[in-house]
């Protein structure tokens, strides 16, 4: 054991804790039993777990990536919700063989990621064992929040941006292929994607709304299915969108299916929705019946999974 269990929690905390006291909707910060925060609306609440050797490789990323990612995670799914994102809990498991330096720079990869979007971290929990486990909790407010249950028949359907890049960058690194500048973007995405307020904030106006992590095709099914619409896709509006060119010559590259990386991909925090005149790329329509149906596609997507 390199650490004690109070020194974590004084470095942690003075990563923390300067954000929590500048914010005044803070009424009790990290220090007591439990946060307390001021709401005078509908508090929106998701939780994300990030498993050592599951949601990420130490050797693969760093640690501020790794804590970047998985509050990525979390705000990104507030957004979903078309609620701002306000707090955040961190519950962490380490092994005890971690260095300082590695538990900072995770603390500090979540701040900041955090700051970015005008949330802070509250509080937490520290425990041990055999592998890291990062569970966050962010908690968001909303006067009106947005569903997947809202889609209606002549809703077009959108996304904030093109799915299939942090797919890409797992299949290169699983595969131990060599690095090169075509592959940059596909690895940040998996490393440590961005996650841009304002595009998040530019879909409140859509009549449904999700976040895509588990792929384009699930999350579209659950839509429908909420929704009782089929959504089709067109993947002919896909191909002529910015970024796809290039997404299929790394998908080409690497031996992929480039549908495969779009459809079934996987950890993009990319937003789904339907609506009129919303901002992202068009990529179909809302029609009667039930399901998603994909124009010219001969085969279903491999689909990212939990569970094999």
């Amino acid at each position: 054991m390199k650490f004690t269990e109070e020194q974590v929690i004084s470095e942690i905390s003075s990563i923390f804790s300067p954000s929590t006291l500048k914010n005044p909707r803070v009424v009790v910060g990290i220090g007591d039993d439990a946060a307390v925060v001021a709401t005078d609306q509908h508090s929106v609440i998701t939780t994300d777990i990030a498993i050592e050797d599951v949601h990420f490789k130490r050797e693969w990323s760093t640690a501020y990536q790794i804590g970047s990612k998985i509050t990525v995670a979390n705000l990104a799914d507030v957004y979903a919700m078309g609620a701002e994102p306000r707090y955040l809990v961190v519950a962490l498991t380490l092994t005890g063989d971690e260095d300082m330096q590695w538990i900072k720079d995770l603390a500090q990869g979540i701040a900041d990621t955090a700051a970015a979007s005008g949330s802070v971290v509250v509080g937490g929990d520290l425990s041990r064992g055999e592998k890291i486990i990062i569970s966050v909790t962010a908690i968001g407010s909303s006067r009106l929040h947005i569903t997947r249950s809202g889609a209606r028949v002549g809703d077009s359907v959108y996304v904030s941006a093109l799915p299939g890049w942090s797919r890409a960058g797992f299949e290169i690194l699983s595969r131990n292929l060599p690095e090169s500048p075509a592959f940059a973007h596909a690895l940040s995405q998996f490393k440590s994607p961005q996650l841009d307020p304002v595009v998040m904030r530019s879909f409140k106006s859509a009549h449904s709304l999700c976040d895509v992590s588990d792929s384009l095709i699930v999350q579209a099914e659950q839509m429908s299915k909420a929704s009782l619409v089929t959504l089709e896709i067109d993947t002919k509006k896909i191909e002529k969108c910015d970024g796809f060119a290039d997404l299929a010559a790394v998908a080409e590259t690497i031996g992929c299916d480039v549908w495969d990386l779009i459809l079934g991909g996987g950890e993009d925090h990319v937003l789904l929705a339907t609506g009129g005149n919303l901002p992202g790329i068009c990529i179909g329509r809302v029609v009667t019946g039930r399901g998603v149906k994909v124009l010219d596609m001969k085969k279903a997507p491999d689909t990212w999974r939990h569970f094999n």
